[in-house]
Formats: C-alpha cells, structure tokens, sequence
C-alpha cells in the first residue's frame, strides 16, 4: 500500500496545451513519459465500490496492465492524500483474489464486480525537479464512456514523489497566475459514475473544513451545472471568516455575483484566472 498526494487541476484543452509548454519553459523541467491509458473501472450492479468510497479499476498502458484500489481519503492543504494498491496483471481481467486483504475485502461480494465505465485518455508526462520536492505533472486529454454517454477529461496533475508537500501549492499558484484552472475536488472515478447515472456527489458536513465544504460545492456544480443551498450557505459563511482579507472578500463578491446572474462554474473557470487563483488562496485560511 502507498499514500498518494496529489492536486488535480480541470482546464480546457487550449489551456492544458499552454500549461505543457509553460512549464517545460521553467527551470529543472523535463518532458517525462507519454502514453494511452485504458482503464476499466468496477462495481458492483447496485455501486457498493462507490458507496465505501473507493474506486477499484484496471489499466492498460502500453503492454503493461495495472490493478488499482483507491480510498476517497481527505483533502488536506488543497491536495488529496489518499491510500493506494497497485498490482500487476497478465491481462485485462480482475483478479479478485488480490482483493482479500484490502478494504473492501469483507463487506463487498466481490464476484458481484462488473465494468461500469472507463477513462480513457493520452497522458504527457512533466517533471518538476526543485531543490524542495520532485513532482509529477500528467497532463490528461480524453474522454469519460458509460453506457454509451461520453464525457469530455481534461485534466493536470500535480503528485508529490519526493520532498516538501508545499510545493505542490507552489506550483499550482504559479500555474494559476498564467492559465485559467479550477481546483477539483471531483475525481476522474466520480465523473465515471455520475455519467453512469450510478451517483452523484452529496454536499459534505459541517463537520468537514469550511474551505473544503466551498471547493466540494464549487466542484460539485462543475459537475452538474446546477447551484445548491449548501454551496449558497457555504459561501455566506465564508464571507464572515474573520481572517478574509480585501482582497478575498473583492474575489468572493464577484464568484457570488456571477453565480447569481446564471454564471456556471465550468464556464468561470474557462473565462479567466480569478477563480482559480481565488481557490488557491483560500488555502491560506484553512492553515490559520
């Protein structure tokens, strides 16, 4: 098992393109691996995977094929930190039995797992070499399929292989002050399942970080083009955060003016870089 920390980035195509050829202009950048990846995600008929937060899939890339178990985890500093099993196959099948000493070994009939989606998609591969920390860039371009929809996947990754986890923020601000990005709490396995008409994401707790609770809501109308309550509560709570600067408070007006004149979410973090540099440094809040 491995624990995996990552911050995902949604853009556009244009976007992702100018993201590529910016970084590899920066120092200690070098182009990495470039491959397809197929990947065929599980489930049981009635979505028990889903249900225990996890997401169970196998890949192909290139003669290589990879058994993947991934934990929802938590969303900590802006990146996801979450649990990991990666296996080895011989071919496209699942192999349940490697699944006995994981998670979902008791609870989940396995022989129930069926495919419900697949991602499939080109991944380009940067290297960020600092002296703080060795990032992995993948850069997604593809598309989402569940009985017979499709949904267009672009995304950046930024994963943490080695060295200081702020970093990672580091360069996601950097990235944010020249492409239009939105920081997405919704994974490439939820999309899978939403297109599948198998689930869609829920408003998270009070319980949960207020910061997070906006990045959930704000993601979560991505998704759906739809606005809820939460999200309406959520931001009315975060103007009255004690530590809001001006400059904030400006940002915050505008996202609830633009989503209150009919605005999405998806459509802002096309348009321009305020959004995405306005959740980034949200951030800040949650480290007081």
């Amino acid at each position: 098992m491995a624990e995996e920390l990552e911050i995902k980035l949604s853009l556009t195509p244009g976007a992702l393109s100018q993201a590529r050829q910016w970084l590899l202009a920066q120092a200690g950048v070098r182009a990495g691996s470039e491959k397809t990846l197929v990947n065929c995600y599980y489930d049981t008929p009635n979505g028990e995977l889903n249900r225990q937060k996890v997401a169970l899939r196998v890949r192909k890339a290139g003669d290589r094929y990879i058994q993947t178990l991934k934990t929802q985890g938590e969303f900590v500093d802006g990146a996801h930190k979450r649990q990991e099993w990666e296996w080895p196959l011989t071919g496209t099948d699942l192999n349940i039995g490697l699944l006995a000493d994981t998670p979902i070994g008791e609870g989940v009939n396995l022989a129930e797992l069926v495919p419900v989606f697949e991602t499939n998609f080109l991944r380009r591969v940067v290297m960020l070499e600092g002296a703080n920390a060795i990032i992995e860039c993948a850069l997604d371009q593809g598309t989402i399929e569940a009985g017979g929809n499709t949904r267009d996947l672009c995304e950046l990754e930024l994963e943490l292989k080695e060295g200081k986890a702020d970093s990672l923020q580091a360069w996601a601000r950097e990235l944010a002050a020249q492409i239009p990005v939105f920081l997405n709490l919704i994974s490439k396995a939820e999309q899978g399942y939403a297109l599948a008409g198998l689930h869609q994401p829920a408003p998270l707790t009070e319980a949960d970080p207020l910061v997070t609770r906006v990045f959930h809501g704000l993601a979560r109308t991505w998704l759906t083009g739809l606005a809820d309550r939460a999200l309406e509560s959520d931001l009315n709570t975060l103007g009255e955060h004690p530590a809001l600067s001006d400059h904030l408070k400006k940002d915050l007006a505008w996202l609830r003016d633009q989503l209150q004149s009919g605005v999405s979410v998806a459509d802002l973090a096309k348009r321009s870089t305020r959004l995405g540099q306005f959740q980034l440094a949200l951030l800040s809040l949650d480290a007081d």
